[in-house]
């Protein structure tokens, strides 16, 4: 077992078309890796083709697939004509994700079937095909959320959903280690993108913001080394949640 050399490896990206998951595909591109954008519906479609479209005009290579991965037979499908096109597959990252901030006696069983399908259900998915089709020493990485070492109101399905994905983690970093994979999370703080400012109004943005270092959110720019570190140099890491939010939040 060693670290990757990310050169002509082949690395797949679930909600890999825009903001942090489009950083990811294109910086592990610049490193000389093949690339695989996962995006999940027609609404996206763009961004995946904007995604793929730069790191091609770059020199790099690239494919888009979509689907949903609530769903078993969409995950199967992805790993499946990853591997198909590129011929395998040495990191799998998967950013998939939904935020939904809501009293419980507010929030509908249709909202929490959503919310643990997205959150939950998709990254179990995720997980056992990477384990099905990763190469060997391989590399398992999935975006959380700082808010499962939080102690606050709203976010009950959002980091519900997201808090069976650490004991997911430690399940496969354990059942994976004879083939040299490792498995890892990274839980941002609140980040500054489209995704967080639709939950929050500008006053809970502003206590965010005082919460964590500079005073500031956390930035997609600010997770992608790490996600670079775990795919390489970090390969001994394994099982583990790391908390990368300026002192957002800490157990």
């Amino acid at each position: 077992m060693s670290k990757i050399d990310m050169n002509g490896k082949v690395t797949l990206v679930a909600g890999g078309a825009k903001n942090l998951g489009g950083l990811i595909s294109r910086e592990f591109a610049a490193m000389g890796s093949k690339i695989v954008v996962h995006y999940h519906s027609a609404a996206t479609e763009s961004d995946a083709d904007a995604t793929v479209k730069a790191i091609k005009e770059a020199g790099g290579e690239a494919i888009s697939i979509q689907g949903d991965l609530t769903k078993g037979a969409n995950v199967t499908a992805l790993f499946e004509q990853a591997k198909d096109h590129f011929g395998g597959i040495d990191v799998a990252i998967n950013t998939v994700g939904k935020v939904l901030r809501k009293p419980i006696i507010e929030t509908t069983e249709e909202e929490l079937d959503d919310m643990m399908a997205i959150n939950a259900k998709s990254a179990f998915l995720f997980m056992k095909e990477a384990g099905l089709h990763l190469n060997d020493n391989g590399k398992l990485i999935t975006i959380v959320t700082s808010l499962l070492a939080a102690f606050t109101d709203g976010y009950s399905t959002y980091a519900g959903g997201k808090a069976p994905v650490e004991h997911f983690t430690r399940a496969a970093a354990k059942e994976f280690s004879s083939r040299g994979i490792s498995v890892n999370n990274i839980g941002p703080g609140p980040m500054d993108t489209p995704f967080f400012y639709g939950q929050e109004t500008p006053e809970r943005v502003a206590f965010h913001k005082s919460q964590a270092l500079g005073n500031d959110l956390t930035k997609i720019e600010d997770i992608v080394p790490i996600v670079k570190f775990l795919a390489t140099d970090g390969w001994w890491l394994s099982g583990q949640t790391i908390f990368a939010n300026g002192g957002y939040t800490t157990r």
